[in-house]
């Protein structure tokens, strides 16, 4: 069980990771609970940052 909320909070931190590479909003996340939400946003700004920094994902 453990493992399944790990993957789901692993997910949801990519996903906002892409997003935020493409330059979508921070109000495009699609998740409402409080925990995915911020694994969602966490992604989104680690992304911005490195936009910003002129960091390119592989």
């Amino acid at each position: 069980m453990k493992r399944q909320k790990r993957d789901r909070m692993e997910r949801a931190h990519a996903r906002g990771y892409q997003a935020g590479v493409i330059g979508r909003s921070r109000e495009d996340c699609p998740y409402q609970s409080i925990e995915p939400r911020s694994q969602w946003m966490g992604g989104w700004r680690e992304a911005v940052e490195n936009r910003t920094a002129g960091i390119t994902p592989k």
